[in-house]
Formats: structure tokens, sequence, C-alpha cells
């Protein structure tokens, strides 16, 4: 009896921790993010920062968001001499899984569309693409806050908070390591 009694629970303890991941999901590989991103380029360059105390603190301000991370890398989509734009990858806990999405950025700094590359929690609480197209044609001036500028998801509110928070952090990112330098690089 004892023997029964131990497997039953062996095997509901295999259950349910292989149901967990069952939720995730990646849906696009970073190569085939990239290449959504920019299908006209001829090339994507990355490059990596890593942030200063400074900057992080700016970013953070500007965001209202925590940065989960001070390396980032920014995709620069190129064709011949022209900049197409850039792209940034967001990753984050939701609730208590990971979600990552990718943000694509005019030369000007605008949100030209958005992709979530991998989605961990439950795929009920996943942000849909109409979720995800209110935020193109945003820019760093943006407020960005849900349930004013942005609505949120029925039913998947901290899905929601983790993407606009994302966006916001991307168009700060954008803001510090590329607009702000190339000011710079233009005044006389």
């Amino acid at each position: 009896m004892r023997a029964v009694g131990l497997a039953l629970v062996l095997a509901l303890a295999f259950a349910w921790a292989g149901a967990a991941p069952a939720g995730a999901k990646v849906f696009m590989s970073k190569a085939e993010a990239l290449a959504w991103a920019f299908p006209e380029a001829d090339r994507v360059e990355d490059r990596s920062y890593v942030l200063d105390d400074a900057q992080a603190a700016a970013i953070e301000a500007r965001a209202k968001a925590k940065l989960e991370s001070r390396l980032v890398t920014v995709y620069t989509g190129r064709k011949g001499d022209a900049v197409l734009g850039y792209a940034f990858i967001d990753q984050h806990v939701v609730r208590t899984l990971p979600e990552a999405f990718l943000v694509v950025l005019s030369p000007e700094g605008e949100v030209r569309r958005l992709r979530v590359l991998a989605f961990h929690e439950p795929q009920e609480y996943k942000p849909s693409d109409r979720f995800l197209a209110q935020f193109e044609g945003k820019q760093g001036d943006a407020p960005l806050r849900l349930a004013r500028d942005v609505h949120g998801i029925a039913g998947a509110t901290l899905s929601s908070q983790a993407v606009t928070g994302g966006v916001r952090r991307v168009l700060a990112l954008h803001d510090v390591l590329v607009r702000q330098p190339l000011l710079a690089q233009h005044r006389p």
C-alpha cells in the first residue's frame, strides 16, 4: 500500500513539474526577429553597451520602469550607408516567468512595430498583435500610461504593465544611447 501511495505521489509530482513549462513558448529566434524587423536591410549591426550609473538612472527615471540588466544591445538595420531603423529586445519578468519582445524604431526613434519573441506565462495572458499595435507611432516624449494612453488587456493586467514599461524602457534607451550621442556629434 505504501508503495502505491509513494508511486502516486511521485507520478503527481512529475506530472505537475512537467506541466509547468507547457505554457512556455518561443515564437521567433533572434535571427528571425531581426530579419522581420529589417526586411530590406543588407546588414544588421549590433552594438552592446554596459550602462554606467548615470545612464541607468536616466533611463529608469525617464521610463518609470526598472532596468532588468545594464547590458544592452542596439541592433541597427542598414541598407548601404542609410540607417533603416533600430531594434531592441526587451526581456523582463511578467509575473513570475519571462517574456521577450522586439521593438523596432524608425531612425528618428518612433515605434514602428513590436513582436513577442518568447512568452513563458500561460498563453492566455500573451499580448495580442492588436494590443501591441497601440504603441506604433509613439515616440520618446509620449507618456504611455496604462488605462490612459494605452488600453490594457482584459484579464492580463501584468502583461499590459510589462509591455508598456518595456516600450518606455526601449524609448529611453534609444534616447540615451542613440539620439543624444547623434545630436552631440552634430553640435558645433
